[in-house]
């Protein structure tokens, strides 16, 4: 299981808006700014954002490799894929696919994608079987 990733991106502002929209579906928050002065040498400055107590997700500006990674957030239902691609889009995400269920991968999964300000992929995800159902 990771426990955290950081992104490098082109303008940091720009950025922190991008995701506190698209995410606030997931119920994930810019949560925590970490000085890089308080780390080793050469640590960056970094932008967090997370859910639960958990920062698990960082932005660092920097150069950028945007086709380089890809970030896949989990979200608890089919409606909050469906409204955190709304929210990408309104924030200008590029629409790689709308919401709806990724029959290549399992009928089950539900997921929308999209490329960030910098050209990161983000997927939003729901697979049926890894929720339980109470």
């Amino acid at each position: 299981m990771l426990d955290h990733v950081f992104i490098s991106v082109s303008d940091i502002d720009r950025s922190i808006a991008f995701y506190e929209k698209a995410l606030a579906p997931l119920g994930i928050a810019h949560a925590l700014d970490y000085d890089g002065r308080q780390g080793p040498a050469g640590h960056p400055d970094l932008k967090g954002f997370g859910a639960s107590g958990r920062v698990f997700f960082w932005l660092r500006e920097g150069t950028v490799e945007g086709r380089a990674a890809h970030v896949g957030f989990i979200a608890n239902d089919r409606r909050a894929v469906d409204a955190a691609f709304a929210a990408a889009m309104a924030a200008n995400a590029t629409e790689i696919h709308p919401p709806g269920p990724q029959l290549h991968y399992d009928p089950r999964y539900y997921a929308a994608q999209v490329r960030d300000p910098d050209g990161y992929s983000l997927e939003f995800v729901y697979k049926e079987w890894q929720h339980r159902h109470e």
